[in-house]
């Protein structure tokens, strides 16, 4: 078996040598929004043919063409042989004849502008000094085979991939949708010893099969290619999508270079970025790097390594009363969105995990730093926010363990009040009108995921992930929420898939004193629960209830899995199918030195004021 990182290099070699051998090759600075660098990048791209690098046609340029059927335009990008960059918009049922004629108006007006320039047009300038008019340029459109292509068919139908358009002497090869890269980013803040997880987006490809450069910036130049400010770029022998700076660079800024592809190795225009800053130094030890030593690599078939983890979101983490009353004794760098994501995605891509459910997830960081972080480590994310909020869940899963079949989230208040599946409980709380109103008010959400073995097809799994009301004194609102969550799961699993087994993980926000844990666990809660009054009689709700799964605990019941200055305990779990799944392995918890060593949670060696959960399951 050939190691993907030696194949990931020999390609890139062998692109980087057609590319340079290859007739007509040029370095230009893309100006076209569609085709552009972004993300700060600003450095020269090399253009070539592609994506037949092995086989380029003689002094054959590039035409890019994009064409998607759902959009009325297509565009078409080329170079002109002066140099200039050309980016067209045309309709797609226009006659082919009328791009035609418009290339061969912007390349004249090229011509027209050299020929006022050149000595020789003004040697032979007629009678009244003026140049001679330059020949109309002839434009046309080849098919694969040779033939000249009608000017009356449309362009959707004219600009296939192989054509060659023809601009006087100059030759293009026409490149139907090839790969593209629509967005390029790098993290604001860099860590030493933190990996470097771009974001990016592609059409007509995808990251996993797109190839990468990183260069690092030396001071003084003497480097492979020049960068402002008198630095270069020096090319290092990394070709991964993520990069891994160490403390030899730190104060040094980064580069990615990419070509975009895809499965069938086709590729299209580089982009490039650069960091908006350098390398900075790393906090050190962190408290899951102890962990990180049980989960090097992933889980064998037939195991689910599975995490459940409030994350603390930024929304709760930068405010004033997080700062001076929650988290005081956390220096308020750590509190930084950009610092804690550095340590979160070391942690979480450190766990070789198969599903992982957050909870507190910004909808920006999401999208934009666990998303694509966490895809370059072969998971696939699902998010569902908060009704009202900035904030939700979210659910990773490994794409080469699982394929999702189908999502079935809900909102607690919305489906307590519309869905049939939850009327018993409505008319049993319907008589505790301002519990009831206490219930509706809140947005809490349940995310569910059906996913199916990529090894088994036959086994399938519900995976839950929810987190429910805060208060101390809710413990009657979280019944009631995991009622309704119960009933959701039980109909997944019962009516929609079959005998499904399920993994219900999620901050409860819950003790295991508490009336919701006994319920979860036992199977039932009776009307005369202490819970049901937990915030006074004016809430009470008197009720019991029943569910049918055989549900455990798979981690038990640490002593804490919250750990802030005012408070500690264990109120996140992961609930799992007790007749399907059973328990390999639990990975240890923090030591209580390493959780206290900066006083409390979060911290500089931590990102959440919670613990992760982790434990690798197993089929029975």
């Amino acid at each position: 078996m050939v190691d993907a990182g030696l194949a990931g290099s020999f390609m890139w070699t062998f692109l980087r040598g057609g590319l340079r051998a290859a007739a007509g090759l040029s370095r230009l600075r893309c100006r076209s929004a569609a085709f552009a660098s972004s993300g700060g990048g600003g450095g020269d791209v090399v253009v070539a043919t592609a994506p037949a690098y092995g086989d380029l046609p003689g002094h054959m340029e590039r035409a890019v063409v994009r064409c998607v059927p759902s959009e009325p335009k297509l565009s078409i990008w080329f170079v002109l042989s002066d140099g200039r960059a050309k980016h067209m918009l045309r309709d797609q049922t226009e006659p082919l004849g009328r791009a035609l004629s418009r290339i061969a108006t912007n390349a004249g007006k090229g011509h027209a502008k050299a020929a006022k320039k050149s000595k020789k047009a003004r040697a032979e300038a007629g009678p009244a000094g003026e140049p001679v008019p330059a020949a109309p340029l002839d434009v046309r459109l080849f098919s694969r085979d040779g033939e000249a292509v009608a000017e009356e068919v449309p362009n959707a139908e004219a600009w296939q991939d192989g054509a060659v358009l023809q601009i006087g002497e100059v030759k293009y090869q026409v490149e139907r949708n090839p790969p593209s890269i629509t967005d390029l980013q790098l993290p604001r803040s860099l860590l030493a010893g933190f990996p470097v997880c771009p974001k990016i987006h592609t059409e007509f490809g995808a990251p996993q099969h797109s190839l990468f450069r990183w260069y690092r910036e030396q001071p003084g130049g003497g480097g492979d290619e020049p960068c402002p400010g008198g630095a270069a770029w020096v090319e290092t022998s990394d070709s991964e999508r993520v990069f891994m700076p160490t403390n030899a660079h730190i104060g040094m800024r980064l580069k990615l270079r990419c070509i975009p592809g895809n499965s069938q190795q086709r590729y299209g225009l580089p982009r490039e970025v650069e960091s908006s800053g350098p390398v900075e130094a790393g906090p050190g030890a962190c408290t899951f790097d102890s962990r990180h030593l049980y989960t090097k690599k992933v889980s064998g078939e037939g195991l689910i390594r599975t995490v459940s983890y409030n994350v603390l979101a930024d929304i709760y983490a930068q405010t004033e009363y997080s700062r001076t009353v929650l988290y005081p004794y956390c220096a308020p760098y750590a509190l930084e969105l950009d610092y804690r994501q550095n340590l979160l995605k070391k942690e979480l891509a450190g766990y070789s995990a198969d599903l992982i459910c957050l909870q507190e997830v910004d909808k920006s960081v999401f999208a934009d730093s666990l998303a694509p972080a966490l895809d370059a480590f072969g998971l696939e994310g699902l998010f569902r926010i908060k009704e009202k909020q900035h904030e939700g869940l979210a659910t990773f899963y490994r794409r080469d363990k699982f394929r999702l079949l189908s999502e079935h989230h809900i909102t607690f208040s919305e489906a307590l009040l519309s869905d049939p599946l939850h009327k018993d409980l409505q008319e049993k709380l319907a008589p505790y009108p301002v519990a009831q109103e206490k219930v509706l008010q809140r947005s809490s959400v349940l995310q569910v995921s059906v996913l199916q073995s990529t090894h088994d097809p036959s086994r399938k799994l519900c995976i839950a992930n929810t987190h429910l009301y805060w208060h101390p004194k809710g413990g009657n609102i979280r019944l009631i929420q995991v009622a309704v969550a119960l009933s959701h799961i039980r109909h997944v699993t019962c009516d929609l898939y079959p005998s499904i087994p399920v993994i219900f993980c999620g901050d409860f926000n819950s003790t295991p004193a508490t009336g919701m844990y006994s319920f979860i666990n036992n199977g039932n809660i009776s009307e005369d629960h202490e819970d049901w009054v937990s915030n006074g009689e004016e809430e009470r709700c008197n009720m019991s209830l029943t569910h049918p799964f055989k549900l455990r605990s798979a981690c038990g019941e640490p002593a804490y899995t919250n750990y802030v200055g005012g408070f500690h305990g264990c109120l996140d779990y992961i609930f799992i199918d007790r007749n399907a799944l059973e328990v390999e392995q639990v990975i240890p918890l923090p030591s209580h030195e390493e959780v206290t060593t900066y006083q409390a949670l979060p911290s500089v060696s931590h990102p959440s004021d919670h613990i992760a959960l982790i434990c690798d399951l197993k089929w029975k």
